[in-house]
Parts: structure tokens; sequence; C-alpha cells
């Protein structure tokens, strides 16, 4: 890998607390410190709106929109085991809504059409993206933490659940070029919304064949180790999948089954030598949260989980900016260089990326020249 010593993803880690997440520790009083639930505090907080482009009242309007399904239905953002993403729902109540008999189960005698069915099937839910990889119990939250209950109890996963079936769903190109103003935030919560769908409604499916599935979003287990498992993509400079048709333009959800499968393999297309080479994501955080440094094995927080060699970013730098943003930030996504729509010239440059690296910088240069991953204004989009 050139200057890389290591293979980026490479090394070990122990199993995560939840209770860790940046997302949590601003909620968790008795563990946070009052800088970290101060950040909590004006980001969480009620939204007040001026007149600036992008930041209205009717941006953010937008953005709740498409964020409705999985704040008010799917709950994968922050919770497991709730709402659409139950885990064991009433068989009875199901057997009845279904018009189904219960106990009925369908053999599978070939584990890969049965995988070629099930991918089939994601695709037409609305993923994206899906691949399957072995239940790597590493990835598995060592706790869960509930937000507004605080309850903090362990996660076991029952041993049969062998699979895990891991689904992308693309955020809208336009939308994420408005980052970091609301746009960016509505394209998020577009994703996140998919992935309450899609991922419920696959596991809907596996149970209807008389096999058990559990749905997840962020929650119960760490979603990127597990997609790359699944050969959706590889881990980028700015810690999210980037996969070779999206880039970092994707949320990612799963399901975890007894369903006998087949797994894929792990991919690589080139993403580590290009963010070596690249750095602008870290270059275009407004919070400095990203490295411009090599990879390492030691996050700067304990909201990192160590031990594997890779970029880190400084999650409590990037929510401090949201809170500081009166929203989110996605600019990390939208300047990424495989950020792009399919097209000839595009294609043209991932190829390269993955056949000729030595040509990285050449491209990286490029990509800024013609002024790829700049902001576009809201206003723009929507005229």
């Amino acid at each position: 890998m050139g200057k890389l010593k290591a293979r980026i993803g490479s090394g070990e880690a122990g199993r995560f607390d939840q209770r860790n997440t940046m997302y949590m520790r601003p909620r968790d009083p008795e563990r946070s410190d009052e800088r970290i639930l101060d950040i909590g505090r004006r980001h969480y907080s009620v939204k007040r709106f001026g007149k600036a482009p992008g930041y209205t009242m009717r941006d953010w309007s937008f953005a709740m929109s498409m964020w409705y399904l999985e704040r008010w239905w799917g709950f994968g953002n922050m919770t497991g085991n709730e709402g659409l993403l139950t885990w064991f729902p009433d068989e009875k109540e199901r057997a009845l809504r279904d018009r189904m008999h219960p106990g009925e189960k369908w053999e599978v005698s070939d584990p890969g059409e049965m995988s070629r069915n099930i991918k089939k099937a994601a695709l037409f839910i609305g993923a994206s993206l899906v691949g399957i990889s072995k239940l790597d119990r590493r990835w598995l939250y060592s706790h869960s933490f509930h937000p507004h209950t605080h309850n903090h109890a362990p996660i076991e996963i029952p041993p049969e659940f062998q699979y895990a079936i891991v689904m992308a769903h693309e955020m809208p190109y336009e939308l994420m070029q408005t980052s970091p103003a609301y746009g960016g935030f509505a394209s998020t919560g577009r994703g996140y919304s998919m992935m309450a769908f899609c991922a419920s409604s696959l596991a809907h499916y596996i149970r209807s064949l008389g096999y058990k599935a559990i749905p997840n979003g962020n929650d119960t287990a760490l979603s990127i180790p597990l997609a790359v498992d699944a050969g959706l993509g590889e881990l980028g400079r700015n810690g999210m999948l980037i996969t070779e048709r999206f880039g970092p333009r994707v949320r990612l959800s799963k399901v975890f089954t007894d369903l006998p499968l087949v797994p894929d393999k792990p991919v690589e297309f080139g993403v580590a030598e290009y963010c070596a080479a690249c750095k602008r994501c870290a270059e275009e955080c407004p919070a400095g949260a990203i490295s411009l440094d090599e990879p390492t094995t030691r996050g700067p927080t304990i909201s990192n989980n160590s031990g594997l060699y890779k970029w880190y970013i400084n999650p409590e730098k990037c929510l401090d900016f949201w809170a500081r943003n009166n929203g989110s930030c996605e600019n990390c996504v939208r300047s990424c260089s495989y950020n792009k729509l399919p097209g000839k010239v595009h294609d043209a440059a991932r190829f390269s990326i993955k056949h000729f690296p030595g040509l990285n910088p050449v491209l990286a240069k490029m990509d800024r020249i013609f002024g790829y991953g700049k902001r576009v204004k809201t206003e723009d989009v929507w005229r």
C-alpha cells in the first residue's frame, strides 16, 4: 500500500459500548463532564430560525419531513429493538395480519440461490446496495444505552443468528451539495428513513419465510465494519464507508438472521491509497475533526473504537460544530471525490484510482481545479 504500513481496518478491537458514542455521551449526565453535556444541550435544543438561506424554518421543516419515518417510527438512529426495528414481534399477530399459518417454514436447499433472492428483494424494497457477511460478533455493541431512560444493558444476540445482511441507502446528491446548510441534513434524513423502511421490510420478509430476523440501524452493532465484511466498500479518511458507486453518500442498515445464506467477500478499489493522497475531507471539515496525519491505532476520545489501523475522526469536535451550526454538517461527504454521479469521466477516474494509484495526486488536484465538492446554494437547488 505504498506509504500505508498496514491494511486499513487491520488490527484488533474489542466490543464497543454504545454508551460511549458521541450521540449518547451528551445524554449521559452520570458519566459526562459539563463540556460534553453543554454540547448536547446546544445541539438537541429546540431550533430558532433566521433568514439566512438554507437555515430558515422552511429548510428545517423539509429536513424533518425527510426524517419523519425514522424519528417517529424507526428509532434506529439512537435506540434499538423499538418501533419498526423490533426484534421479535408477536408471531400470532404477524400470522393474522399476513394471513399465514403460524409455524410454516420455507425450506432452503440452496443457500446461494437464497442469497440471490434476498439481495434482489432488498433492492426491490428500496436498498441502493446490499451484501452479506458472517456476523462477526466483535462488531456488536457490548451494551445498549437508551438516551431517554438512560437504561444501560448488555447486548446478547442468540448464537443462531449467523449472518448479517447489510444494506446501503443512497442520500440525494443535490441536497447533499448544500451542506452544512439544512439541505444536507435533509439528505441524511432521507437515508435514515430508508434505513428504517428497508431493514424492517426485509426482516418481515425473512420472518414470513419462517426464520428469525433482527433489523437494526445505527443501533445494536457497528455498521461500517459489517459493511466492509459484506463487500459494500472500504473505510475512508473521513471515518465513513466509501462505496464505489456512491462514495460516502450512503447510510447503512442491517438485518441479522438465521436464514441460510452465502457471505460475500470484502473488496478493495483503491480507497486507502486515494485517501492518503487527497485529504480533501479534512481540509473541508469546519470543525477540524478529520485527521490530516497518517493512520494510527489509537483514537483521540472514548467515542473512538481504538485498536484498528485507520484514520480516526474526533467526534467531540464534530458534534460541537453541529451545535454551533444549529443543525448538522455533511461537508466530508459533499467534498469527497467519490461523491459524484455516474458518467464517463467520473467512471474513468474511479478506474484510474483502482488500477493506477500513482496518478492519485493528479486526480485529487484536478478534482479541486474543476470545482467538485464545493457548496451549492440552497436556493439554486430549489430553483
